[in-house]
């Protein structure tokens, strides 16, 4: 993902260098944040990539990122078969690297700072006689927080087989992820101010956070805005588990010589608790038996957690005839997921980087059944003997999620959200060998979202009160331009617009004269336009030097109403929507040695839908450079390489809307930010053998 930041109108943030702390990683396309965005592995449906979503992973919970052999970024309008329901903003499609053909094994030990230590170790087995072939991968990672005291710690194992036969391709992957990472103190601007940069949480301090819970605070802790309140400075620890497994089979076959057929099963199970140390709600006591005796300390465990078991199957049937590529298909997904709120005791400063169990208090607990069927078809024509290509297409997504509420007040029922009809139109006009014309129109929607924010985080009163004026969110967009390839020379020109309708936003709504808050709604539009320009120059032999740059406007539509209070955001700059971005890199490579220095500008963004609350531009830098040989010491390839973040040590603000975004903060006092890591140092070593 850090590769695909590069290029124009895409945004990355991340409060880690190596976007391990996955809480603070967001990725967003020319004003859509990640929520809008589609993403795939092999096919195979991760959902939004959120934190907490209930139809997907994270892909770096979904495969190591030695093991992915390409990344495709389709902004705007995406691709019509790739199996997303929250695609308003374009799709990303990664694509596992298959095994290698000759027997080998390879290992990679990356040490640094915040004690970082990535290993990484993959066997494949080489082509067989029987035509299959094989890998199976090994990935251990740990790094302390680069601030404050904690862990970011992951296992992963990787396998894949593949059995080729004629043109004929079938293929089973099983993927296993465990992860706990230790949260950063979410920041305000004021908390900034008064604490200063690397301000984090208590821990290992357990009597501060303890003194910090009784309303006793130590140093500057107490001057921190009123609105936002010392007790929610810091906190004694946070933290996220996740257990995830990852199969499925593949075929890929020649049905005959111009029909071809692709099918994907999968399975995606998932287990995860978020942790916090909340000084809000006291322990009750010592736990024995059974029950709480005793007076507690007045700090005890918050927990969100989720479980995910769904199935899906991904059909793609294609068929050439003259002219004419028709693409056909269907997927369809069934998930269970639960998401639940419990509250333990604590009785020290103890370890918890295991899935607790027995609480003393539930808030709510809710069960989730989603649906999802969607079909498209499209032809694309090649005339002019293949020098005008157009496409057209529509898709028919439906998915329909029912609710059952366990405990607690939150809402169930039922929600569907369908469009029978969402075309998409593509031409492409090749000038000649090296400059073409391109244009692209496609309409998308976004499905209703199970979950902490979804529909169904509503009492059952403010469910009842917007649902009958609640639609799924949908966009339209609209694409043109211009691309060059020469020798030494490749370039684009892209002008887009989008409309986006129908912003769902929880406010508090008036039904006669009873008011009910957080009820969610729709707010009205958002339209976005700007320019994206890209080239990549050979100026000198071995030289490369890649530049992107990106013009963005994106802008609510309509003031809303909250309560009833008019919300006068017509004419304000989307929350986390830069309007420049820049990014320049310079590459060499000669007889081994390789190396890169580069950076990236990225303009102001808001956090607030008034844009009275915002932070500043900024500027980071990253080098990296090294050496590679092969048949080195009895190794087939060897390599070793020194990188560099954050080159300038520049102290930012990198992730915002980390706990949502507000319509107005004007003193500075809402905590939805993090800050960017500062200069790390890693070496990687790389043996082939």
């Amino acid at each position: 993902m850090k590769v695909l930041e590069k290029l124009p109108g895409v945004s990355f943030q991340s409060a880690d260098p190596f976007g391990a702390y996955e809480w603070s990683t967001r990725f967003g396309v020319r004003g859509f944040g990640q929520s809008y965005m589609g993403f795939t592995l092999d096919g195979v449906p991760l959902g939004d990539m959120s934190y907490g979503n209930n139809n997907g992973l994270h892909i770096s919970r979904a495969i190591s990122s030695e093991n992915i052999g390409r990344v495709s970024l389709s902004q705007g309008s995406g691709s019509l078969g790739v199996a997303s329901t929250s695609n308003l903003g374009g799709t990303v499609q990664f694509t596992s690297a298959d095994p290698e053909n000759k027997l080998g094994m390879r290992v990679d030990q990356t040490m640094g700072s915040s004690s970082t230590s990535r290993t990484f170790a993959r066997l494949d087995t080489g082509l067989l006689e029987s035509g299959t072939k094989a890998f199976f991968s090994y990935t251990g990672q740990s790094a302390q927080k680069w601030k404050g005291r904690g862990a970011q710690d992951q296992e992963q194992f990787n396998s894949k087989v593949v059995h080729i036969w004629e043109d004929n391709k079938i293929s089973a992957f099983l993927n296993t992820s465990d992860r706990i990472e230790t949260d950063y103190q979410d920041m305000s601007i004021d908390m900034q101010n008064v604490l200063g940069w690397g301000w984090d949480n208590y821990a290992p301090d357990w009597k501060r956070a303890i003194d910090a819970a009784k309303g006793g605070y130590a140093g500057n802790v107490g001057n921190v805005n009123a609105n936002t309140g010392p007790m929610d400075a810091a906190y004694y620890l946070g933290r996220g588990l996740r257990k995830d497994r990852l199969m499925g089979v593949a075929a890929d076959l020649a049905v005959n010589e111009d029909v071809r057929l692709k099918s994907t099963f999968y399975t995606h199970t998932n287990k995860g608790q978020g942790q916090w140390y909340t000084p809000y709600v006291a322990s009750p006591g010592t736990y024995v038996a059974g029950t709480y005796t005793g007076s507690g300390l007045p700090i005890s465990i918050r927990t969100t957690e989720y479980s995910i078991n769904r199935s899906g199957w991904v059909n793609d049937l294609t068929w050439t005839a003259g002219i004419n590529t028709v693409n056909a298909g269907v997927w369809m997904e069934k998930s269970y997921s639960t998401l639940a709120r419990n509250y333990f005791a604590v009785t020290g400063p103890t370890e918890t980087n295991y899935f607790l169990t027995n609480p003393f208090r539930t808030d709510f607990v809710q069960d989730f059944v989603t649906t999802t069927t969607q079909f498209h078809v499209q032809d694309t024509l090649a005339l002019m003997d293949g020098q005008l290509k157009t496409n057209f297409g529509f898709k028919s997504p439906s998915v329909q999620v029912d609710a059952i509420n366990q405990a607690g007040s939150r809402s169930g029922g039922s929600i569907t959200a369908e469009k029978a009809f969402l075309p998409q139109l593509g031409v492409n006009y090749s000038l000649n060998d090296m400059n073409d014309i391109f244009a692209s129109a496609s309409q998308n929607m976004r499905a209703y979202q199970p979950g902490v924010s979804g529909p169904f985080s509503q009492t059952a009163a403010a469910f009842a009160a917007g649902l009958s004026s609640l639609k799924p969110e949908t966009s339209e967009s609209y694409e043109m331009g211009y691309r060059y390839k020469g020798d030494g020379l490749q370039g684009s020109l892209a002008a887009y617009l989008s409309n986006f309708h129908d912003r769902m936003l929880s406010v508090t709504s008036t039904v006669g004269i009873v008011s009910v808050p957080g009820t969610l709604v729709n707010v009205g539009s958002v339209q976005s336009k700007g320019l994206e320009a890209a080239l990549v120059w050979t100026p000198l032999p071995n030289y490369t030097w890649f530049n992107s740059l990106t013009l963005n406007d994106s802008q609510y539509q309509s003031d809303y109403l909250n309560g009833t209070t008019v919300v006068s955001t017509s004419g304000k700059q989307v929350v986390d929507a830069p309007k420049l971005m820049f990014n320049s890199d310079i590459g060499y490579e000669s007889n081994g040695w390789f190396g890169n220095i580069g950076g990236k500008y990225t303009g102001e963004r808001y956090y607030t839908y008034l844009n009275d609350g915002k932070v500043d531009a900024y500027f980071v830098m990253n080098a990296a450079a090294g050496y590679k040989q092969a048949n080195l010491a009895g190794l087939k390839e060897f390599s070793a390489q020194l990188s560099l973040t954050n080159l300038l040590d520049k102290k930012y603000f990198s992730t915002i809307g980390s706990n949502n975004f507000v319509a107005s903060d004007a003193s500075g006092s809402y905590a939805t930010m993090l800050e960017g890591a500062p200069r790390q140092l890693f070496v990687t070593l790389s043996g082939k053998y």
